[in-house]
């Protein structure tokens, strides 16, 4: 595959299978024929494939946000594996090299791309994101610039755990954390706890997490948060909320993040912030959201939105080889690839209760 996301395609040796989203609750391990090695291109055996919420999304839905899947599609992109083949002009990498992948390949040459912000590309060819086949199979072809080599000591699963990772160390560059900045964080699910994971490692001194889940907040109590609090879901409690919030931190909140985006977390996010502070937007629960712009606009709260990421797996890959950041205890269920485990892990993930990050070993 190049950069442009064209695929002509080839027979390999062994037949690929990959698991295929075929339908609402549906997936099937099927074939999956492999794009031709193009020159900058290595071809990865997969090893571990963690499970998204946007994976469930589109097994419960066949759709997330604006994107529908119309036909049937590899699902997964949460991923790390092996090299076992390099293109012909591929320099950094050798057969054998365990590489984290990040999943997205920018066209390069529109404004964004070329000014830098390469996550914003109109024509973004995603792993699993319609029509764009995903990373759960055996086998895939990627761009070697993609993919990153694991440094010893960097399992595999946490090479996979890079890309959840990458929201939260986007996020927290999005809204420049450092350590004078007090961090609120709305929801302790995967992507609110590698938010605050990525938070600690910018040097944030101080960070609250709530949820209206308990399991989540003693997970998130366990990963190092200064403080938890469990809210409900019901938008007239957010006023008390906002003052026991504000109690509980005892200091100015700085930053806030909503890793859910419901009306009642950015609500919350945007009142308990302090004047002169930052909210940013990571959740896409909700396509529209009502909320209370105008107190915020008149405590200068700056309201900021993430999409993706763009240059994180370096970082990333260093915070997990120095310890900055242990994603480990994220992962709680592990399966292997078979039609009957590619069920049950699905199911598992998308019944949440204990489970944080289901991730496959290939």
């Amino acid at each position: 595959m190049d950069k442009g996301g064209n695929q002509s395609y080839g027979s390999g040796e062994e037949e690929n299978m990959a698991a295929w989203l075929v339908g609402i609750n549906n997936l099937k391990i099927q074939p999956f024929k492999l794009p031709a090695l193009g020159p900058h291109d290595v071809r990865i055996r997969m090893k571990s494939v963690g499970i998204c919420g946007s994976d469930v999304h589109y097994l419960k839905t066949m759709k997330c946000g604006d994107f529908l899947v119309e036909e049937p599609m590899v699902i997964g992109h949460e991923c790390a594996g092996i090299v076992e083949e390099v293109g012909s002009e591929v320099k950094d990498l050798v057969s054998g090299d365990r590489v984290a992948l990040e999943p997205g390949i920018s066209c390069w040459r529109c404004c964004q791309c070329k000014t830098g912000s390469y996550n914003l590309c109109p024509d973004m060819k995603f792993f699993a994101t319609p029509p764009v086949h995903g990373a759960l199979a055996n086998q895939v072809v990627h761009p070697a610039d993609l993919c990153f080599k694991l440094p010893d000591g960097v399992s595999l699963e946490e090479g996979a755990m890079c890309e959840p990772l990458s929201v939260g160390v986007h996020a927290c560059r999005r809204v420049n954390i450092g350590p004078e900045t007090n961090v609120l964080i709305m929801g302790a699910g995967p992507i609110g706890l590698v938010t605050m994971l990525a938070a600690r490692a910018f040097g944030a001194p101080k960070i609250m997490l709530v949820d209206v889940d308990d399991y989540r907040l003693s997970v998130a109590k366990e990963l190092g948060a200064d403080a938890v609090m469990k809210v409900s879901t019901d938008i007239q409690d957010t006023t008390a909320e906002v003052e026991k919030i504000n109690k509980v931190m005892g200091v100015g909140i700085d930053v806030s993040f909503d890793c859910v985006g419901f009306n009642k977390t950015m609500s919350t996010a945007l009142r308990a912030t302090q004047a002169g502070g930052k909210v940013c937007l990571v959740g896409m629960g909700h396509g529209v959201m009502t909320v209370p712009l105008t107190p915020a606009a008149a405590k200068e709260v700056d309201v900021l939105g993430v999409f993706r990421y763009k240059n994180t797996w370096p970082l990333c890959l260093e915070f997990l080889k120095s310890g900055k950041i242990d994603v480990k205890p994220l992962i709680t269920h592990r399966f292997g690839f078979s039609q009957k485990e590619v069920e049950e892990a699905f199911e598992t993930s998308a019944r949440g209760s204990n489970a944080i990050k289901v991730m496959f070993n290939l």
